[in-house]
């Protein structure tokens, strides 16, 4: 089994991103043979909105102190950086000859980020879908950790492959059609002031998105101000949106079903159900951030981990896209 997933080196990770992707990652690492779980920090993502170039480099070795800190190790992952691998960008014009333009302007995510945009919506913006769907398919990969909002993307890339196959290699299929991995719970962290929308550094609250990277005071404080309802048990259901979202953060941290936190806390009030969530938030995050202080500091070192990744991510990303590109008669034959 073949594991691959990206991750955007913009904004600043928050617990949405550690408990919907970060922990997946770590997770099919252990799950995976060594080196077939496959990690990309997609800088060339970034591009299709507005973005600071300095503050991108930046970004991008801040997430890529905080996925080893986490638990990544690249000595079984492959961890790169997606613009170190050009087969990423070739395999996009590729494939975009039998991506639909209708089913691009479907995409959810298309929409709410081109409404956001005072000036221009970039054609990188729309083609996202299909650089994301080159990223996944150059590798062959069987699986996709994402979070929930990621569901339709994936099911695009589906598409895109069995059109491939479909069309130039119907007897010997060359691309693989993923499976996505979305987590029961934890799959979408609502912001912690507005649980109608998911937890963003870019479209959320500052005060209801818990960074991975907070000091525990901070922490403390934006878990404890966390929006509930106007009762007072510790249960999920409708209008309790805010409460359930929290039992379903602690219910992560614990390893343990929604149930579990939800018996535990019968008959206490919401003040000690928040504290038990703040020190449990506290205590999850801790170690990352400790590491990730020693490993931020030494930039070449992070270099020499993307560089390293990026020559063994091209190693099985080259041969693919040279069977697409013969497939579709592009350049010179094959053998």
């Amino acid at each position: 089994m073949r594991i691959f997933s990206g991750i955007q080196p913009t904004g600043r990770k928050h617990l949405g991103n550690y408990i919907g992707a970060i922990r997946q990652y770590v997770a099919g690492q252990e799950r995976a043979a060594d080196g077939e779980s496959i990690y990309c920090i997609v800088d060339l993502h970034a591009l299709s909105v507005a973005y600071d170039p300095a503050e991108l480099r930046e970004r991008l070795y801040d997430t890529t102190a905080i996925l080893i800190a986490a638990g990544l190790d690249p000595g079984r992952c492959v961890l790169f950086r997606q613009s170190d691998v050009r087969e990423h960008t070739e395999l996009t014009w590729l494939l975009s000859a039998v991506t639909a333009h209708g089913d691009l302007n479907r995409m959810t995510q298309f929409k709410d980020k081109s409404a956001k945009q005072r000036e221009l919506v970039s054609a990188a913006l729309f083609l996202y879908p299909v650089l994301q769907a080159a990223d996944v398919l150059a590798y062959k990969a069987d699986e996709v950790p994402v979070g929930d909002d990621q569901r339709q993307h994936v099911e695009l890339m589906r598409e895109i492959a069995r059109r491939f196959n479909e069309r130039f290699a119907p007897d010997t299929p060359i691309l693989v059609e993923p499976e996505h991995r979305i987590p029961e719970i934890g799959g979408r962290v609502m912001d912690l002031q507005d649980p109608t929308m998911k937890m963003s550094t870019t479209g959320g609250t500052g005060q209801g998105t818990v960074l991975v990277l907070d000091p525990e005071d901070v922490v403390r404080k934006k878990v404890m101000s966390a929006v509930t309802d106007s009762g007072s048990e510790v249960v999920r259901g409708t209008g309790k949106e805010g409460i359930g979202n929290l039992i379903e953060v602690l219910s992560v941290i614990r390893e343990v079903e929604p149930e579990a936190i939800e018996h535990e806390f019968e008959g206490f009030g919401y003040g000690d159900f928040k504290r038990a969530v703040a020190d449990g938030v506290v205590d999850y995050l801790a170690p990352v951030r400790e590491r990730y202080d020693q490993l931020r500091a030494d930039e070449d070192e992070l270099e020499a981990i993307l560089a390293g990744g990026a020559e063994k991510a091209r190693a099985i990303a080259a041969p693919t896209v040279a069977e697409v590109r013969d497939a579709m008669g592009v350049g010179p034959p094959r053998g």
